[in-house]
């Protein structure tokens, strides 16, 4: 049933990506066409799902929390396209198909991260449920641009950049990680309780802890995959990490380590719901995904 419900969340989301990203005949085409190329190339929609399924475990209607999903997504989106870049990490596919950059060209891939990102913030400021008090609306475009920026997920990248060839202790890489992956997810999640008029600072604190530990785990099982899985599932380059010297989990920790820590990790994020009801079960599902996907 749960299965069915998080199906269900990926094909909500879809249709509201679908709404609000201009069609790929608009004006200028190209961006555009580039832009929906970005976003339906078989992404699992996971912060989206995170952000509905925080609100289900809340009480609140999926249909308001179409716009913090979507705001969420096209940033993750727009990350990805710039990650890509030949000054960045220079990859040629994206879930087993070429990049924004190979598939248009580096400058078109460029003006299409920097309208995701404005569009995400656009959705975020215009379609959120005007029952939500100012003051929470206020504080998910806070949430989502700090997650964003340089004390977020443009920060990470730097950091990681600025890794390749160093050895990095395991405090320094998850602090590398809390900014690259981890920020976004937590306001995923943040996003989605947000949406609950008057929710209650111990409730929002117990689901930024379950969305900072599943953030982890979820870096860590990508540095996993990267050993051991293979091109074709993964949809990129098999050993890419290892091919440009960056550090990971299981460098620092060998394998067995590496999936150690994501299993703890797994327990706290679970553990920090323990008090919740059934509301919570797909919360407890993404988790266990996060930790056991092969791709």
């Amino acid at each position: 049933m749960t299965e069915a419900l998080i199906e269900q969340w990926q094909q909500r989301a879809d249709r509201a990506l679908d709404r609000w990203l201009p069609t790929a005949e608009t004006l200028p085409q190209r961006l555009h066409q580039a832009m929906r190329y970005a976003v339906f190339n078989g992404g699992k929609r996971v912060r989206p799902v995170l952000t509905y399924a925080a609100g289900q475990a809340l009480g609140v209607a999926p249909e308001h929390l179409d716009a913090p999903a979507t705001a969420v997504e096209l940033i993750h989106a727009y990350s990805l396209v710039h990650d890509d870049l030949p000054a960045m990490d220079d990859d040629d596919l994206r879930r087993g198909q070429p990049t924004v950059h190979r598939a248009f060209d580096e400058a078109t891939a460029i003006l299409c991260g920097d309208a995701l990102q404005s569009l995400a913030f656009y959705v975020l400021a215009r379609h959120l449920d005007p029952q939500i008090p100012a003051a929470q609306r206020l504080q998910m475009l806070d949430d989502l641009a700090l997650a964003s920026g340089s004390r977020g997920m443009a920060g990470g990248q730097a950091i990681d950049l600025g890794a390749v060839g160093r050895e990095l202790n395991i405090a320094e890489l998850e602090n590398m990680h809390i900014h690259k992956t981890g920020a976004l997810i937590r306001a995923s999640v943040k996003l989605g309780a947000l949406c609950r008029p008057g929710i209650d600072p111990d409730t929002l604190h117990q689901l930024d802890h379950y969305a900072k530990c599943i953030g982890l785990a979820f870096q860590i099982q990508d540095d996993i995959l990267d050993v051991e899985g293979d091109t074709e599932t993964l949809g990129k380059a098999r050993g890419a990490d290892l091919a440009r010297n960056k550090p990971t989990y299981p460098a620092l920790l060998g394998l067995e380590g590496a999936r150690d820590l994501a299993a703890e990790l797994l327990d706290d994020a679970l553990g920090s719901l323990a008090a919740w009801d059934d509301q919570a079960e797909a919360l407890r599902w993404i988790a266990r995904y996060i930790v056991q996907r092969t791709h």
